[in-house]
């Protein structure tokens, strides 16, 4: 049985309470909605089913708060509240940094890495070249750092993906999302780059506004990309496919199994002993991400990736 400790929460992301709640196969509902996520509670009950891995056990959890953390153990039975992250070491075989505030997660992440525990760092990774640096570098060293969006794992960019055949060379993809482009601009980036196969990006270009961002992204071989993303915006993750002999939409809806199948290969990862996510797929990403905020604070200038 692996051992996870959880470490939670940031504002808006239920991450914390809804991959424990996956892991350990129980879940209050009452106690997810009082905590601010009634969608959670539903997708939960509806997925009620498929809840629970044999491998593995969330059982520490630790936020800035312990009322907080108190409360999100009761949502997935998770049996330890911990009063500093470091009080984990020594219980778990590995941690979960559920938190998507990235300009925070080297400093949280920082103790479990030096201790050689195997770690999952929510979306995004980072949001600055020094700490993506950083993150490189321990890796380099053989530490043990995963990191992505649960979009990778869609059921939608799988199917997608393998019908790419028939569409013909893809000249250009188009994505639409909702929120910022920190935070959510990387599912975008992770749905285009996984259903493409990872390919190397050459260059971002934001010349959208506060509000919203529009984003456009050249890869090597001629394919281009635009992630269009608003604060205001109603409607799904979608994207759009456009090849020479025909084109496809994706629309992404079920965040439940993406979680669930996310978990699951970290879970294969820790019991292989090393993630089984190239680091060099997320480093790109990343490095788009960065790129598109550099382009935004320079008033639309073309940022070349590496």
């Amino acid at each position: 049985m692996i051992n996870i400790g959880i470490i939670g929460m940031s504002p808006g992301n239920a991450h914390p309470t809804s991959w424990s709640a996956i892991i350990n196969g129980t879940f209050n509902g009452e106690e997810i909605s009082a905590l601010g996520y009634p969608a959670v509670a539903a997708y939960l009950t509806a997925n009620k089913a498929t809840l629970g891995l044999p491998a593995a056990k969330v059982t520490h959890i630790y936020s800035q708060e312990r009322a907080v953390s108190e409360h999100i153990a009761r949502t997935a039975g998770i049996e330890h509240v911990t009063d500093s992250p470091e009080e984990m070491i020594g219980h778990v075989d590995t941690v979960i940094l559920a938190r998507d505030d990235a300009e925070n997660h080297k400093e949280w992440a920082k103790p479990f890495i030096d201790a050689g525990i195997p770690l999952f760092i929510d979306k995004p990774l980072c949001s600055n070249r020094e700490d993506l640096d950083y993150f490189a570098s321990e890796i380099a060293k053989g530490k043990f750092i995963m990191s992505c969006s649960s979009m990778r794992y869609a059921n939608e960019c799988m199917i997608a993906k393998n019908e790419l055949g028939s569409l013909g060379k893809i000249e250009l993809i188009t994505a639409v999302g909702k929120k910022d482009w920190i935070k959510y601009g990387v599912h975008m980036l992770e749905a285009i780059f996984s259903i493409m196969d990872d390919p190397k990006p050459l260059s971002a270009t934001n010349v959208g506004t506060e509000n919203g961002a529009i984003v456009k992204i050249e890869f090597e071989g001629g394919l281009q990309a635009t992630v269009h993303l608003f604060m205001d915006i109603s409607g799904t993750f979608q994207l759009s496919l456009f090849g020479q002999q025909n084109w496809k939409l994706v629309d992404i809806r079920n965040s439940y199994s993406m979680f669930r199948d996310n978990i699951i290969e970290f879970i294969r990862s820790v019991q292989e002993g090393k993630p089984r996510l190239e680091f060099y797929k997320t480093e790109q990403i990343i490095k788009t991400l960065i790129a598109g905020d550099e382009s935004a604070r320079q008033g639309g200038k073309k940022i070349r990736i590496d």
